[in-house]
């Protein structure tokens, strides 16, 4: 099948943040706060189990405080900000941490582009395949797109803080049909969960799945989508 148009989630997809360690590094450097080598291991460590960063390991469980926010976390920015904030604060660090972690979290030299990322993306804008990010997020991605020098490679980001809707709600990939002006069924999915980026079927799109890995195991992910797309074979 050709299809007219592919969606992409963002984080685990095309992007991947980096790794708890120099998440946790950066912030001490935008604070000044003194970290032995031996203690930032750990506090990443316990960081990364609790969930605490963005895009990183899911938290192994969620506090009872907190599960409201987090079940709603994606619908806007404040709510984005106190679910990952409330997680990292079950880690005791000092004060200036918490934000200047969420910050962090946000910033372009925070995520990398798996290898084939530029490359999947090139092609489809060559061969006239419209592109669209669709993301749960609670802050603007666009300057990361911006920053790796692909925001020229995506047509429409539809964003779930910027609509009031989280994936696997079917509304959010329609708006995203809606503003490249395809039918859904002319349309391909590609993400990494299958319960939230699966939510794509139920308008009539197809859907394909990448494994969320670090970058450097998942470096040719996403170049079945070309072939997918009726541009090259499966690789």
């Amino acid at each position: 099948m050709t299809f007219k148009a592919v969606l992409f989630d963002f984080s685990g997809t095309l992007f991947r943040i980096e790794p708890a360690t120099s998440w946790l590094s950066a912030a001490l450097a935008q604070t000044g706060v003194d970290m032995s080598s031996e203690e930032l291991r750990r506090c990443a460590m316990r960081l990364a189990v609790a969930g605490a960063l963005p895009g990183g390991q899911p938290p192994e469980r969620v506090p009872a405080d907190l599960a409201d926010v987090w079940s709603a976390r994606d619908e806007s920015a404040a709510l984005h900000r106190a679910a990952f904030t409330g997680l990292a604060r079950r880690v005791d660090l000092p004060e200036p941490l918490y934000d200047a972690l969420y910050e962090r979290h946000m910033a372009p030299a925070a995520w990398r582009p798996y290898a084939d990322t530029a490359e999947v993306l090139g092609g489809l804008r060559r061969a006239g395949i419209a592109v669209g990010v669709v993301s749960n997020i609670g802050w603007d991605l666009r300057p990361v797109f911006r920053a790796h020098g692909m925001d020229h490679l995506v047509d429409a980001f539809v964003l779930s803080f910027e609509h009031g809707i989280q994936k696997p709600d079917a509304r959010l990939f329609q708006t995203a049909c809606d503003e490249l002006g395809q039918d859904p069924h002319d349309v391909l999915m590609v993400g990494d969960s299958r319960e939230m980026d699966g939510g794509a079927a139920a308008l009539g799109c197809e859907v394909f799945f990448v494994d969320h890995l670090p970058v450097q195991e998942r470096p040719s992910g996403l170049r079945p989508v070309l072939a997918l797309a009726g541009l090259g074979a499966l690789s």
